[in-house]
């Protein structure tokens, strides 16, 4: 009873690299982010913790704000957490904020909205700079079309024609788009977007057409037809992982956690 009175719940913001890993969620046998963090806090407290996502980014998708939340008995202060946990992870892994949360808070299930973004490199020639984070399309896009087609996702839709295989854990297809968009910043191209949540593959599938939208192979009302469909796996081909973050997830503003409470 007195270990579990002195249980405590840490909050961390993490960023991450994800080309070498298998996701964020722990797999046997296959590196993961989850099986990271959780081994570089057991070094750090001597305790074995299951870590919790608000939200599980797949195999090769990046991170700049992923929120994850753990229970311990540590008396460690969020700035240790920080300066401890990030000398016992790997390089592309880094905890970027900390700060304590009551027991009852849910880093899942009160997880509002997320937001990710997805990074083309709109020129004939590749970058090495950025061939990591980025995805090549050497030919002309069209924002205008491609914005046109992104603003029909906006709002509640079945997205399942935006799903490459539908796991039956999930209830619904149905997801609320409150974002949806592409900006131009010289050779980059930047879709940008946020939902309630994601099913799987969706962001990089609706990428992939978005690209077949913007070289003009086809049409915006075609786009339409796809995603009042309703049926798997008709949007795509699917973007490729590296070009996809996960930028931020949004808690309501009466949330108890609250970035500006968290420690750097």
């Amino acid at each position: 009873m007195g270990l579990f009175n002195n249980l405590k719940k840490v909050v961390l913001v993490i960023e991450y690299k994800g080309e070498r890993y298998y996701g964020f969620q722990w797999q046997k046998g296959s590196p993961t982010i989850q099986d990271e963090l959780e081994k570089a806090i057991q070094k750090l407290t001597a305790e074995s913790v299951r870590v919790i996502a608000s939200c599980r980014t797949d195999t090769g998708v990046h991170a700049k704000g992923q929120v994850v939340s753990f229970r311990t008995c540590s008396e460690l202060p969020p700035q240790t957490f920080i300066r401890g946990l990030n000398h016992y992870l790997p390089d592309d892994i880094s905890v970027t904020m900390a700060g304590f949360v009551s027991d009852r808070f849910n880093v899942r299930k009160e997880a509002l909205k997320r937001e990710y973004e997805y990074c083309i490199l709109n020129r004939q020639n590749r970058s090495p700079l950025s061939a990591d984070l980025s995805f090549l399309v050497p030919y002309k896009l069209n924002m205008e079309k491609m914005n046109a087609a992104s603003s029909l996702l906006i709002g509640e839709h079945d997205f399942a024609s935006f799903v490459t295989s539908w796991d039956k854990k999930e209830k619904s297809t149905v997801r609320r788009v409150y974002e949806a968009g592409l900006i131009r910043e010289g050779d980059i191209v930047i879709f940008h977007i946020v939902a309630n949540s994601f099913l799987t593959h969706q962001v990089r599938n609706t990428v992939g057409i978005l690209i077949q939208v913007g070289s003009g192979k086809i049409s915006v009302e075609e786009f339409k037809k796809i995603l009042d469909a309703k049926r798997l796996s008709l949007a795509g081909p699917a973007a490729p992982a590296k070009g996809l973050c996960l930028t931020r997830v949004i808690f309501p503003d009466d949330s108890e956690f609250k970035y500006e409470n968290l420690y750097t």
